[in-house]
């Protein structure tokens, strides 16, 4: 017999692992290095690498999404969310709300926001705003991996 539970538990940390790995990479390795390209050059891999990507990451939020309402369903958890003392669930929803809302609500925007013109108009700048801000996506994701696990294992 098939526990779906842990298969959902399964794919749900495959999902975080793909898409928290990602930023990662593009924060820790990728972005350092377009430092040292023409600013026009660092846009135009950036853009390849990040529609390559996104498609990705976004499939991985779902399945995130997905096989956690799964979760609270099959284990009886969703009484959960109203205790503090499960505070780490509230760090690890918002974490992927913030995620959720980048990836298919603000960047799906971002011609209609004119963001594409302002990074061509000063890609150094650009640069580092996108460097920044990276930066903190990768730490807020960290910070929800690590309090997630501990919570669910009793440590927080």
């Amino acid at each position: 017999m098939v526990d779906w539970g842990v298969v959902a538990r399964a794919f749900h940390v495959l999902a975080v692992v793909v898409w928290i790995g990602g930023v990662w990479l593009v924060t820790m390795a990728l972005l350092p290095a377009m430092k040292r390209e023409p600013s026009d050059a660092w846009l135009e891999q950036f853009g390849a690498i990040e529609r390559r990507f996104r498609p990705q990451a976004r499939a991985c939020v779902l399945i995130v999404l997905l096989s956690g309402l799964y979760m609270l369903y099959e284990y009886h958890l969703w009484s959960r969310l109203a205790h503090i003392a499960y505070w780490w669930m509230h760090v690890m929803i918002a974490v992927w709300l913030l995620f959720a809302l980048l990836l298919f609500l603000i960047e799906p925007l971002q011609s209609r926001l004119g963001i594409q013109q302002r990074l061509t108009a000063n890609p150094g700048e650009a640069l580092l705003r996108v460097s920044r801000l990276h930066r903190i996506l990768l730490t807020l994701s960290l910070i929800a991996v690590f309090v997630s696990v501990g919570g669910a294992h009793g440590l927080l």
